[in-house]
């Protein structure tokens, strides 16, 4: 397994995604998101960490907020 990312290398990547996300648009952000999704588990090359993956990304998953 490998070292879990530095924190502020976590946050330049999560203001990559959010930026990608808005430039893929409403239209075409759950297309986006799912294919990012793909490549990154070709990445891991472990199906079991994948699906543990999308397991933890879902616990605890706040609703969406406008402020």
């Amino acid at each position: 397994m490998s070292a879990p990312l530095a924190p502020d290398a976590r946050d330049r990547l999560y203001a990559a995604c959010a930026n990608a996300v808005t430039d893929a648009g409403p239209e075409r952000e759950s297309l986006f998101l799912a294919r990012l999704a793909l490549l990154l588990f070709e990445q891991v090359g472990d199906e079991a960490r994948c699906r543990q993956a999308l397991t933890d990304a879902l616990e605890d998953l706040p609703m969406p907020s406008l402020s």
